[in-house]
Order: structure tokens, then sequence, then C-alpha cells
């Protein structure tokens, strides 16, 4: 039952992963195959049943095979797989077509927006066809931008036809209007993919207006039906001076508010919509007014208001980084003078240590800055020692060495150093922005005949006694080596004769009051057992 039950997960898997298509069936063209889904197979072996290749009509190629097909016909095309040493086979035909030769017409066509075309193929009986969009009649309609392909019986049509569409124009030149004399205007007709012939035998998309009369164009939007528009305009009146000022150039995030004193004005009209005699603007572009003068004539004035390209400058969040790597930080924003915290003044700042991060910027009277801090954490080791054997009854100590500030030991604490009393493996676990590590230690325990004592503190302040730190022992002992290590893993004392102890200095200068950790490793000269001994001194004054 077992064997059945594998035999039928395995086999639709099989079957499944044989599976393959091709992309053209014309004479001629490099036809690809692909298998649908290759997982789990190791090698394949295709033939493309081509008797005109001279027997060189075979390919290993998992992801994609290819094959060229001279002569026109139906082939088998056959795919053996193996997956963990079974194979299986799966044969397919192909027919190889000649291209059909095709005009379609126009190659690039533009049609109005919403309108559309009845594109038509050749109509053969007994073809399959498909288009671009997976229809599969003889002709489509084409409603959206596209270029329409056809493929007949697998075989694709060297013509397309590309398909655009012009938006349907939205213009407006305004009321008529009557300004006071030696104003001037200028009428816009601009609109997408249009041409334009005004009455005055212009044919830009825009048209100066100094002289009384009625200004008309007929716009012609490519693929539309033509568009009539007209405007009249009268000049009378006296000439009246009348300015909005300079351009405006504005820092990011400023407004400005324009507000001509004119005493004559009788009614306003801001490109904004605005009727008040005075406008905020707080956006790029052209800004016009158009002020009535008396109730006998208008005149008009346009500037525009531009920003400064500094925007304002983001260095990003404060972020840690991993020892070795560093930051780029980016305050390019165009043809100024910038500023770090260290007086430098590129554009752009490469951090490769931690710190406070400053930059001003400044292009014209416009200034952004911004801070970030970058600190940087170490890629964590965790160490524990190596195996150890102690005598029965002797508590062995652990410190999560590498292991960083987030740390737990294999029970889920996360206490400072762990005490080892009874046998077993033990490991420790940290993690920090740079990754993870992992230790473990084998801690094995055995009967001794002899016991080593040391003492957990000692005052070395020369007095005399309780001077130094060593082993108390009353056996021989063979093979000797004690370390003394501080809180950083730095090694303080080493010696190999159980009779030199630690007189408390590192380097000539006496260590400061504290713990400090003891790594001692001898052999039993009786037994010629080797053990392994650590534990923490407290040095007192």
């Amino acid at each position: 039952m077992p064997l059945i039950l594998v035999m039928l997960l395995v086999c639709p898997f099989l079957a499944t992963a044989q599976t393959f298509t091709f992309n053209s069936t014309c004479v001629n063209d490099s036809v690809y195959f692909a298998i649908k889904n290759t997982t789990g197979i190791d090698s394949v072996k295709w033939h493309f049943g081509d008797p005109g290749s001279a027997g060189k009509d075979s390919s290993a190629s998992i992801k994609k095979a290819y094959h060229i097909y001279t002569s026109t016909g139906t082939y088998t095309v056959t795919l053996t797989t193996w997956t963990n040493g079974v194979s299986q086979t799966v044969s397919q035909p192909i027919t190889i077509v000649t291209p059909v030769v095709y005009d379609f017409g126009p190659q690039d066509v533009t049609l109005c927006e919403g309108g559309s075309m009845l594109i038509q193929g050749p109509v053969i009986p007994g073809v399959n066809y498909l288009w671009q969009d997976s229809s599969t009649q003889s002709s489509i309609l084409a409603d959206t931008s596209d270029t329409y392909k056809l493929k007949i019986d697998g075989c694709l049509i060297k013509d397309s036809v590309n398909v655009f569409f012009t938006p349907i124009p939205k213009i407006d030149l305004g009321p008529d209007l009557v300004l006071c004399t030696n104003e001037n205007i200028q009428l816009d007709a601009t609109a997408q993919n249009c041409t334009y012939l005004w009455n005055t035998g212009n044919t830009e998309p825009v048209q100066d207006v100094r002289t009384s009369g009625t200004y008309s164009v007929t716009v012609y939007p490519e693929g539309c039906p033509s568009m009539f528009y007209s405007k009249t305009v009268t000049f009378t009146g006296p000439e009246y001076p009348f300015s909005l000022g300079p351009d405006t150039l504005l820092c990011p995030g400023e407004s400005v508010t324009l507000a001509p004193k004119i005493p004559e004005a009788t009614a306003w009209l801001w490109s904004t919509g605005s009727t008040a005699p005075s406008v905020t603007v707080n956006t790029e572009g052209d800004v016009w007014a158009l002020v009535e003068i008396n109730h006998t004539c208008s005149v008009v004035d346009t500037i525009f208001v531009n920003y400064n390209r500094l925007r304002k400058i983001n260095l990003g969040n404060d972020t840690t980084l991993c020892q070795g790597n560093f930051l780029v930080l980016t305050a390019d924003f165009g043809n100024g003078t910038y500023t770090w915290q260290d007086n430098s003044d590129q554009a752009t700042y490469y951090v490769t240590k931690p710190g406070n991060y400053y930059v001003h910027a400044q292009i014209g009277r416009c200034e952004s800055f911004d801070t970030i801090h970058v600190s940087y954490v170490d890629t964590l080791r965790a160490n524990l020692g190596m195996d150890t054997i102690l005598c029965r009854g002797t508590p062995y100590t652990l410190y999560p060495r590498g292991a960083g500030g987030n740390f737990k030991w294999q029970d889920s604490t996360s206490v400072p150093v762990f005490t080892v009393t009874k046998p077993g493996v033990y490991s420790v676990s940290g993690y920090n922005e740079c990754g993870k590590t992992v230790d473990s230690v084998v801690v094995r325990y055995t009967e001794c005949s002899c016991t080593v004592f040391f003492p957990n503190a000692f005052t070395p302040n020369g007095d005399g006694r309780n001077d130094y730190f060593r082993p108390v022992y009353r056996c021989p002992l063979a093979i000797f080596q004690m370390s003394i290590y501080n809180r950083w893993g730095e090694r303080m004392f080493y010696t190999t004769d159980p009779q030199v102890g630690w007189r408390g200095t590192y380097r000539g200068e006496p260590v400061a009051m504290g713990t400090y950790v003891y790594v001692v490793d001898y052999v039993d000269k009786d037994t010629q057992q080797a053990v392994h001994v650590s534990g923490a001194v407290t040095v007192v004054y």
C-alpha cells in the first residue's frame, strides 16, 4: 500500500513537468520549445523529428531549446526527462507551414478618441487565427492604442498595424474682450496632435492680437473632425499703464501675493479664477490678471512664477550599519553651495564611521538642511570555548563572548553568565543588524582522584596576605595552563606553572577592582586524565 501511494503522488508530477510549448510554426524560422514546469528535472533530451537535419536534430537544453525547420510538414517532437534517475518520454506533433504574406494597409493609423476601426486579416478556410490579444477571429476591432499582429496556424504575418488615438481637444479662447489702447494679448489654441489655421493665415497654435477684430481658428486634430473657435477683441479708450511686476523665483514652500494698486479698477479676473483685487500663488506657472478700468476697457499682464530647484533636503532616517560597510549621503539639488559638519563642500558625503552628519545647502537666497545619526555594529561571533570534561561537583561558568547584547541561552534565558552543574549540550545564540550567531559546547563530568581548588577572591595590595591568585592542590599536576581574562575577553595573565600566581597586574600596572575570568587546563599526573576548569575571581583592594 505505501508503494502505491508514492506512485500516485509522483506520476502526475512527472507528466505535468513534461508538457511543452513552442512559439512558432514558420518554416525557416527559429522555433523555440519550452517545458512548462521544470521543477525536479535533472536533465533532458529533445528530438525534433526532422530527417532533413542530417541527424543534428537534438538538444539537451532544459530551459529553452530551438530548431529551424527548412521544409513544411508535420514533425513529431519527442522530449525525454530524467528526475532522480527516472526517465519519462512524451511526444507532440508540430505542423510547419509557410508564412502567409498579407498587407493590412497603412502601418500607422490615428483615430479620434472614442473611435475604432476593423482590421481584417486574410480569409483562409480551415486555418487558426491568433491576434496579439488572444482573439481568434479573422478580423479584430481596434479600439485601444496597440500594435495589432496576427498569427495564422502559429506563424506570424510580418505586416502589422500600429493604432494611435488623438484626445478630443479642449480649447477655450475665452469671451470677447474690450481692451484699452496699446494693450495686447495672445490667443492660445494649443492641443495634442493638431494642426491649425487662423483667419490671419497663421498656422501656429497661438495668435498675437494687437488690433481690433474677430480672430478665428480652425483646429484639425489628426483622426478627428475639424473644430472651429473665434473671439472678438476691441481696442478702445485711453492707454493705461499696468504691470504685475517681474517674474518671480520662490524657494520651496514659499508663496507670493500679487496685489497691484489700481484705484481706477472696477473689476478683476485672475488666471486662478479669482475676482478679488489680490491673489496668493503657491504653484509654478504663468499668472495673469485682466483688470477693467473705469467700466471702459481692460488691461492685462502676465508673470511667470518659478520655484528654485533646491527642494527640502532629506538625508533619511537614523540608521545602523555593519562594520566594513559605508553610506552615501546625497544633497545634490543643483548648482549651489553645500557645507557638511566637517566643513567639506561636496554635494555627496561618504560615511565610514559612526557619528552625527549634517549638511546645509543654499542656492541663491534659498536654503535647506538636515541631520542623520549613523551607528555601527560588528558582526557577531559567539564563542563558548571547547568541549570540556570536569570533575563531578565542579560548577562551570559559560560567558556569552561575541554574542552581542541580544542573546539567549539554550533554555531561552538571557542571564549574563550561565552556570553549568550537570552534563549536557549548552548553546548561546545572538543577533543584531548584521546577522545571527550560534555556538554550543558539550560539558561532561567524571570522578576525579585529584581535586584542585581556586579561590573566588584575593587582595593584591602587597600586605603579604592573599596577594596571589593560584590553584590549591594536593596531587601532582602535568601540562598545566592558566589564563586570566577581563570582561572584554582581553588576556591579562598566562602561566604554565601552577606555582606561579597572578599578582593582579597587567603590563606592570595594578588592574582595577572587579571580577575577572580564569580558564585552567591541566592533566592529573596519576590518572593522566585531562581536566578543564573555568570560573571567576574578584580583585579586592
